[in-house]
């Protein structure tokens, strides 16, 4: 694959309504990060199946629920504080950072699992995505699309 995943991640992220969808999804229940693994996979054309989603969300639920989703919860409980308390805003910026490392070794373990996972089609894209998202795709077809739609472009 010719980005690594954090690069491929980064760049997706930026591009036009992606931001605002990804957010859509994680607020419905979706790992983002899983999400932009798939969307890397499946603009790969990585062949899906489901035996290899449920590898990547193995390796993803533990450090999601032990990790990324603890820093997530502090850093938002601390979201109003901080705007009144400036001792605690430095320190809400460090958990939001220690966060992004949090999620960029998410999605370099995910890598790790998928490198020598053979190309298939690019018509895989949509089953990545329609798997990684789960419920909170189907509760959120319009950000999982614009998710799809940007992954297509790449």
């Amino acid at each position: 694959m010719s980005d690594d995943v954090w690069s491929y991640a980064l760049k997706l992220y930026a591009r036009p309504g992606v931001e605002p969808a990804c957010l859509a999804l994680q607020e419905a229940g979706a790992d983002v990060c899983l999400a932009l693994a798939a969307a890397w996979l499946g603009s790969a054309g990585v062949a899906f199946s489901q035996a290899r989603m449920d590898a990547l969300d193995s390796v993803a639920q533990d450090w999601r629920e032990d990790v990324i989703v603890p820093l997530r919860s502090l850093r938002q409980r601390w979201r109003e504080a901080a705007k009144q308390d400036t001792e605690l805003a430095p320190l809400r910026e460090r958990i939001k950072q220690l966060e992004l490392e949090a999620e960029k070794v998410l999605l370099e373990r995910l890598e790790s699992v998928a490198k020598d996972w053979p190309r298939g089609n690019a018509e895989d894209l949509s089953r990545w995505l329609e798997a990684a998202t789960g419920d909170a795709g189907s509760l959120r077809r319009d950000a999982r699309e614009t998710l799809r739609t940007a992954a297509s472009l790449s």
